[in-house]
């Protein structure tokens, strides 16, 4: 009886730790209304010297108060997670889920109110959660050219934004002023835009409307459960960007403060690997993920970066 609530205890304080696999990074607060969900291709070079391109799909979430935008990575492995998780509660074993899912690229939510556009850019730096207000504006140049994109009618429209120059591609059939990541400010919802050394390109290829939509995912769900905080955190981008900054260079510093050294060499529940077996597979796999992208979106805010 007494092993197995200091085995429950264990767990819910490596759940805390683990379970978010330092990129499960999404929070929000729960709300169920419909949503259009647009799925975006997203093509991209993640190093600078490299000709080697990457995939994945992100998606764009528009509710009737506001848009928001991830890496669809972790929300389309939702149940594969939940089942994970479940198996590892009723047995109170550990289970290293990171081998049956794959993480995502990129970590952050990009969110915009309606209806007046304000940006609020969210991730987490360790087991918190920030969010600060990104205040953009967009100078579209709007040309006559049309062209068909998949099944959509376009019109072509120019900016620049983060040191690159955008060309996108916007259909009026679609009435919603929105894109992908951070874009919006078209008559219509931008279909498909990339910069012109394509170095990143967004297509839309395809939709659904989802009734009683949730911000809240499985995992999301699931972490606070275990006492990762979920409630956005307000800081400014510069704060934000030294605080992420120190994590990269130190990702398990948090993990340090609440593990004693004792607990190092003891076995994860139901397992022959030891907590600081896994905590150096952990650091190993935020490492690559910091490391696996060297050519930002936003080429201006990393020149700045740089200089401080």
């Amino acid at each position: 009886m007494i092993t197995n609530y200091i085995k429950l205890e264990i767990m819910k304080k490596l759940f805390s730790i683990f379970l978010i696999a330092l990129f499960v990074f999404a929070g929000a607060q729960e709300s169920k209304e419909t949503a259009n969900r647009f799925f975006y291709e997203l093509t991209f070079k993640p190093k600078k010297d490299s000709a080697k391109l990457d995939k994945i799909i992100t998606i764009l979430d528009i509710t009737p108060k506001k848009s928001i935008y991830q890496d669809y990575t972790i929300p389309a492995q939702d149940s594969i997670i939940k089942v994970a998780v479940d198996e590892m509660e009723k047995t109170k074993s550990w289970k290293d889920i990171t081998k049956l899912i794959k993480m995502p690229k990129f970590s952050y939510k990009i969110i915009k109110t309606y209806p007046e556009m304000k940006e609020k850019y969210v991730d987490r730096v360790s087991m918190n959660l920030f969010g600060y207000d990104d205040d953009i504006k967009f100078n579209w140049n709007i040309l006559s050219e049309k062209e068909k994109v998949g099944e959509y009618n376009t019109q072509k429209a120019t900016t620049e934004f983060g040191g690159r120059k955008w060309i996108a591609w916007f259909s009026t059939d679609i009435p919603f002023q929105d894109g992908p990541y951070k874009f919006y400010g078209l008559p219509g919802l931008i279909v498909k835009i990339e910069d012109s050394e394509k170095n990143y390109s967004w297509k839309l290829s395809g939709n659904k409307k989802i009734e009683n939509y949730e911000e809240m995912s499985n995992s999301d769900k699931i972490n606070a459960k275990y006492g990762v905080p979920q409630t956005v955190t307000p800081t400014t981008k510069d704060k934000f960007e030294k605080a992420y900054a120190s994590f990269k260079q130190d990702p398990m510093a948090e993990f340090r403060q609440k593990i004693t050294p004792e607990m190092m060499n003891m076995k994860m529940p139901g397992s022959d690997i030891t907590i600081g077996e896994m905590a150096k597979k952990q650091e190993k796999m935020a490492k690559d993920f910091f490391n696996a992208n060297d050519n930002p979106i936003e080429k201006e805010q990393a020149s700045e970066k740089k200089k401080k």
